[in-house]
């Protein structure tokens, strides 16, 4: 399943979206790491950045690297 617009604009749009549900008093962001992951040659998802969010995501909480 490809999980991408057409055209531009499409990571404001969404982040756009998003905010209509966010509580104004909660720090959120939105992460657009879709488009840069989709290999157009295979058809297929790359995993890029989303190695790079779980390693984030670990170095916040503290948790040692494998």
């Amino acid at each position: 399943m490809k999980n991408t617009g057409m055209g531009k604009g499409g990571a404001i749009t969404a982040a756009l979206f998003l905010q209509k549900y966010v509580n104004k008093d909660v720090s959120w962001a939105h992460l657009d790491i879709a488009g840069p992951v989709w290999n157009e040659k295979s058809g297929e998802g790359t995993g890029f950045a989303a190695a790079t969010l779980a390693q984030w995501v670990l170095s916040q909480s503290g948790a040692k690297r494998a």
